[in-house]
């Protein structure tokens, strides 16, 4: 009688097994008997070692979904990762809260002048380019408040210094100035006349020129005017918040063809906020602002001003109120109970990280110093105007308070021109005056409307007549123009 395999028995045990079944009637087949119809290519489990490729692909894959679990983390999780690698920033530490108030202190020059780098090229190609050609020149920086003008002048005096030590070197003493005479007219005097060879090149560097602004311009004049004297060696720099000077109380210049060159600062934008910032912030060996908080600063200054200053006296103000709210003991119980004890459950790498963000600036320490800051950004705006303009706003009040919403530029300059013969000011012609009203418009204070001819155009004020006066009621000169 044929065998048949049982479970435990090798599949290709016995040839005669294949003959067996076909004598075996179909009736007669037990249920076990089906096992013999696999195909002889099975092989026995005996052969199924450790090392069969299964097993190895097995191991593989357990082996990748590791890594795969510790690449895939959350950014949040990757950045707090990276700022357990930096020394912990306490805002209860005094050492560290006095490095981080004295980076963004506004009289902490930083190493390097970021977002300023084409405006400060410049003026250094020029300065190099009247001493290698020996000839004087003028040139004229002018831009908003805090847009980076004296900082990378400074920069420039250092660059310029090296280079002069480099291709002049020690070997001239310097002569001791004469102290009876200004400085000014040592230069006249000595300009005057014929120079002995070898005679070095003078660098004249003139910040904050609006307070040069006298009655009869005499002083800019001059100072501008040692360029064109024949046998001047001078290289004037001057550096202002006005962007029309030049053309405005210094006339004469372009017919004597001796006008300065000019290079406009722009005011910041976000970006370049956020950047000058993380320079100053990078210095530290710790992370002291959320990003987010950084730019909201940023978003808020750009939009207002581009004063870079501001920027530097918002986040001081920020890193105040979070070290004020640290040393207050009950601000630090503001987590809830669930929030404890899911602290508890948490590794403690986890809870260490969390702490590192609640000791950071965070966004509404930022909303709150801006809100400090800003009473108003308009107001803020109007006080950092030229000189003129803000008589041109008070002129449009005054023309502004019988009910007229809108008059011309004609009509405006009249009332511009009253105020300034009642304050013994100079007033200027009704082309620059439509051209700072231009300018007004683009910051948002007036309204221009479109004519062929500037003293025809429409202007009306887009922003309330009292922020103006609240702006300027703090200066005597203009407390009088609005009366």
């Amino acid at each position: 009688m044929p065998t048949v395999a049982g479970r435990r028995s090798s599949l290709v045990a016995d040839p005669s097994a294949e003959v067996g079944i076909a004598a075996t009637p179909k009736k007669g087949r037990l249920r076990s008997d089906n096992a013999l119809t696999v195909s002889p290519m099975r092989k026995s489990p005996r052969f199924c070692s450790q090392g069969s490729p299964n097993s190895s692909v097995k191991a593989n894959v357990e082996k990748c979904v590791k890594s795969l679990k510790n690449l895939c983390t959350s950014a949040q999780e990757k950045k707090l990762s990276e700022t357990l690698l930096k020394p912990i920033w306490d805002p209860r530490d005094v050492e560290q809260l006095r490095a981080v108030k004295e980076a963004l202190h506004v009289s902490t020059a930083p190493t390097t002048v970021v977002c300023r780098e084409d405006e400060q090229n410049r003026i250094l190609d020029f300065c190099k380019k009247c001493v290698q050609q020996d000839k004087a020149g003028s040139l004229y920086m002018c831009g908003c408040p805090g847009t980076g003008k004296s900082l990378s002048m400074e920069k420039v005096k250092e660059a310029l210094v090296n280079w002069a030590s480099e291709i002049l070197g020690q070997s001239h003493p310097q002569k001791k100035p004469d102290r009876t005479s200004s400085s000014l007219q040592v230069l006249r005097n000595m300009y005057s006349q014929k120079q002995p060879p070898g005679t070095k090149m003078i660098l004249v560097i003139a910040d904050e020129l609006d307070y040069l602004i006298t009655k009869d311009r005499a002083v800019l004049h001059d100072l501008f005017m040692l360029t064109t004297m024949p046998f001047s060696k001078c290289i004037l720099l001057g550096i202002a918040n006005a962007i029309d000077l030049a053309d405005r109380f210094i006339p004469k210049l372009q017919s004597l063809n001796c006008k300065p060159m000019v290079i406009t600062y722009r005011a910041y934008s976000k970006d370049q906020i956020i950047t000058i910032l993380q320079e100053r912030l990078r210095e530290l060996p710790y992370t002291v602002f959320q990003p987010q908080a950084l730019e909201l600063c940023a978003r808020r200054i750009a939009a207002a001003s581009g004063d870079m200053r501001k920027a530097l006296s918002v986040c001081r103000s920020a890193i105040e109120m979070l070290e004020a709210e640290r040393r207050d003991p009950i601000s630090n119980l503001n987590s809830s109970l669930l929030e404890r004890i899911e602290d508890q459950q948490k590794p403690a790498a986890c809870g260490t990280m969390k702490n590192q963000v609640n000791n950071m600036v965070r966004i509404d320490h930022v909303a709150a110093a801006l809100s400090k800051t800003f009473k108003s950004p308009v107001v803020d705006t109007i006080q950092s105007l030229p000189q003129h303009q803000q008589i041109i706003l008070c002129s449009a009040v005054k023309l502004f308070r019988g009910g007229k919403k809108d008059t011309t530029i004609g009509e405006l300059n009249k009332f511009y021109v009253d105020v300034c013969k009642s304050t013994q000011i100079p007033p200027v012609g009704i082309v620059e005056l439509a051209s700072m009203c231009r300018v007004l418009d683009d910051q948002g204070i007036l309204k221009l409307g479109q004519s062929r001819e500037d003293k025809l155009k429409r202007v009306a004020l887009k922003v309330d007549g009292a922020d103006i006066v609240f702006a300027l009621q703090g200066i005597r000169f203009f407390r009088n123009c609005l009366q």
